[in-house]
């Protein structure tokens, strides 16, 4: 046991992997103890704000640090929606609609604005433009939506008992904070999401729900797979012709397609992180069972487990004494690669609506899903989905790379 635990922390790859995702599963774990109280949500109408540092506004409220200044503070807020390119476009767009360029000062967004909301239609024919181009000028229309809107933000805090928002005041367009008035000052390294929810610390919470479920799906789908395996692989006859044709019945269906069908099927009010988790694990036993199925073969004719058979052993002892520890490290492995493809099955569920119910727990899927919703992609937004990706992305790695080195240490025919 010693010996096997030396060559598997001598493996580079698995402890590259190993060290990927203990990192990741240390910051899950102490970034909540240190950040206690995130930045409150701004509600407002598809703001995505940029990383940076940012006032937490409703710490501010009730004291004095806002500075009404009604011109400077609109044209700020105006100017920083539109960059250079944003401008020309959409003077390009309303030169070829029919108004004169000397009436369309680029520089002046107030002005710029007011022509674009007046003039532009989606439905209009602009000759010789393309459907790329077309597609362009609603996107950017989109993004512009409430600019000139005086309405202002709500902010809300969450409810303790309910875990609803609930709003607790308006910030109006007009506002704006003095930064070095205000003593709460956060760093939101990877800004908010269309909600105004810090990114990081959903991002955070995300990843530790991710990991649960793929522990979860994985532990299930594995014990399935392994009973089953080991029924079939050691008893035969009958028992191993049903649990083959479940097998196969369940290899040729789709899992994914499966996985989508039940999904629906629950509702979402009812698919919570741990039904959802289930789930995936009921429907991704099915190729543990048969590499489980084979290697039980390969033992069961050995001598100890003749030997067993002969000293009038119940089947359950050889089963567990004879024949588990000897395919230990392939379940293990099996386990690993469980974990990973059930992160990915969720990832994927979720991002198709079928997830776990939005008004729960967040995910790594969720939050993709909420960035395709608000056409994160679409607006430049990499903040708010990037994230997602690389840690996606990491878990999968990590986990593979730590397959991968026990696969070499167990495996006489990969060793160097």
């Amino acid at each position: 046991m010693k010996h096997t635990l030396q060559q598997i922390f001598h493996s580079h790859r698995f402890v590259f992997g190993f060290s990927i995702f203990a990192g990741l599963l240390l910051i899950v774990t102490v970034y909540p103890l240190i950040i206690k109280d995130p930045p409150l949500a701004i509600i407002g109408q598809g703001t995505f704000f940029e990383p940076g540092i940012y006032v937490s506004v409703y710490d501010s409220i009730g004291s004095t640090p806002y500075t009404l200044n009604l011109d400077d503070a609109a044209a700020k807020r105006l100017a920083s929606r539109l960059n250079e390119q944003d401008r020309l476009a959409m003077k390009e767009w309303l030169v070829a609609s029919g108004i004169p360029e000397s009436e369309i000062d680029s520089t002046d967004t107030q002005k710029l604005l007011e022509q674009w909301v007046n003039n532009y239609a989606s439905t209009k024919q602009i000759s010789g433009m393309t459907n790329a181009k077309r597609n362009y000028f609603i996107r950017l229309d989109k993004s512009l939506e409430g600019l000139l809107s005086t309405e202002g933000a709500t902010i809300a805090a969450k409810n303790v008992q309910t875990g609803a928002l609930e709003e607790k005041g308006v910030v109006l367009q007009s506002d704006y904070v003095n930064v070095g008035k205000v003593p709460s000052v956060r760093v939101l390294p990877l800004g908010t999401d269309n909600f105004g929810r810090d990114v990081l610390t959903e991002l955070v919470a995300a990843t530790s729900v991710s990991l649960r479920i793929g522990f979860v799906a994985g532990i299930v789908a594995t014990l399935i797979g392994l009973t089953l395996g080991l029924l079939a692989g050691y008893v035969g006859g009958m028992v191993d012709d049903i649990i083959v044709f479940i097998t196969n019945l369940f290899t040729v269906i789709p899992s994914f397609v499966l996985l989508i069908l039940i999904s629906f099927s629950i509702g979402q009010e009812q698919r919570g992180a741990f039904v959802i988790a289930v789930v995936i694990g009921f429907t991704s036993w099915f190729w543990t069972a048969r590499a489980v199925r084979a290697q039980v073969i390969s033992l069961r004719n050995r001598d100890h487990v003749n030997l067993s058979k002969l000293s009038g052993h119940s089947l359950a002892h050889i089963i567990i004494n004879d024949i588990l520890p000897y395919i230990a490290s392939y379940v293990i492995m099996a386990l690993i690669l469980q974990i990973s493809g059930a992160i990915l099955a969720e990832a994927g569920l979720s991002i198709l609506g079928l997830g776990p119910k939005t008004t729960d727990v967040p995910t790594l899927g969720l939050m993709m899903n909420w960035a395709m919703i608000y056409q994160a992609q679409i607006l430049g937004k990499w903040w708010a989905y990037f994230p997602v990706i690389v840690v996606i992305a990491l878990i999968a790695f990590s986990l593979n790379l730590m397959n991968t080195g026990l696969d070499q240490v167990f495996n006489p025919a990969l060793r160097d």
